[in-house]
């Protein structure tokens, strides 16, 4: 695999996929986040209105208190806003690299820049691929 080869088919794929994960990741999160925190909110309101049993606030109050434990659970287990710093953090380094190489800047002002670039992205990739099957 040549420079150009490898720039298109590897490097850039990789930083597309990173950024496009870490924007997915964040979207959920950021969702997710607001959910959470307007039924959390919600629920003092609610329970506010409640004065006699068989309200409707009661129900509502009790529907309000499972979203927040179940977006908060959901939040934990995919753990979308670790994962969209992680991944946009690589990405960003990833084209920190490419950038590198093309101006043929410390690291790659010496002999072989193509060899090194290779080594030290796959080294990036294959460290986040390690912390990923760690979690």
């Amino acid at each position: 695999m040549n420079e150009s080869e490898y720039l298109e088919d590897r490097l850039d794929h990789q930083i597309k996929w990173y950024g496009r994960t870490a924007g997915r990741n964040q979207w959920w999160y950021r969702r997710l986040r607001v959910l959470e925190i307007a039924a959390a909110a919600s629920i003092p309101f609610l329970a506010g209105l409640v004065t006699a049993e068989g309200d409707p606030a009661v129900l509502a109050v009790g529907i309000l208190g499972i979203v927040v434990a179940v977006v908060a659970g959901v939040l934990g287990l995919f753990q979308f806003q670790e994962n969209w710093v992680k991944y946009r953090s690589t990405a960003e380094t990833l084209k920190h690299e490419r950038f590198l190489f093309l101006t043929r800047t410390t690291p790659y002002g010496g002999e072989d820049p193509f060899h090194l670039l290779v080594k030290r992205v796959e080294g990036l990739t294959s460290e986040e691929h390690t912390k990923w099957a760690e979690m």
